[in-house]
């Protein structure tokens, strides 16, 4: 699949001393774990990638995942471990796919306890709203203290995205770009979903623009 060849890429590029980088992947990866496909995803390309930086020096690494959907995969993959911390802003189970993941109760399990946080949000949430959510993030990323940041950049969060249910707009992707740099450690974007065509392109390059500016 050289959608994971397109992730590791990346991954060896921050490891050669790039501070960040974006790695144009798809199909996406979020959905699929060790012995699933889902959701049009077959390998997890995040974490692969996350797991090639724990091979390769690092300590510890998280994951932001601001798809729409809750990134199923990468979640059960790292549920019981402490070495990667894994956070996702989503549309809620009860509304949508997939469904029997992603309830803000799934907190990790044995190593892995309070390593792994939700925010399950309502069908038609806004900015204002997500916003919330995204900074609770960011600040336990930091507490965290990860030697690399991976997101998983799905922008189907896009209102009028043909899957998505969210109301956010392309100008609030510049201030996501702006919130992810407070992090202020090595961030590798990975692209997830993203189907609104005509606007897919604007809403990427602005979380790149905002984290760049």
């Amino acid at each position: 699949n050289s959608s994971k060849d397109v992730a590791l890429t990346g991954a060896e590029l921050i490891r050669n001393g790039h501070n960040s980088i974006f790695s144009l992947c798809r199909p996406p990866g979020h959905h699929a774990s060790r012995d699933l496909a889902g959701g049009y995803c077959y390998l997890n390309n995040v974490a692969i990638a996350a797991q090639y930086y724990l091979d390769n020096g690092a300590n510890r690494v998280a994951i932001l995942d601001i798809d729409y959907h809750h990134g199923n995969g990468t979640q059960t993959i790292f549920y019981e471990r402490s070495d990667v911390f894994f956070t996702s802003l989503h549309c809620r189970p009860e509304d949508e796919y997939p469904f029997l993941l992603g309830y803000a109760d799934e907190t990790g399990s044995n190593e892995g306890e309070n390593f792994n946080l939700n925010f399950p949000m309502r069908l038609g949430t806004d900015y204002e709203t997500w916003k919330e959510a995204l900074n609770l993030s960011i600040n336990k990323i930091k507490e965290y203290s990860p030697d690399v940041l991976l997101v998983s950049l799905g922008v189907d969060t896009f209102d009028g995205d043909p899957v998505g249910g969210f109301r956010l707009l392309s100008d609030n992707y510049l201030d996501i770009g702006e919130k992810i740099r407070k992090v202020g450690k090595p961030t590798h974007f990975v692209l997830e979903g993203g189907y609104a065509k005509a606007e897919l392109g604007k809403n990427v390059i602005n979380v790149l623009k905002g984290f760049l500016s």
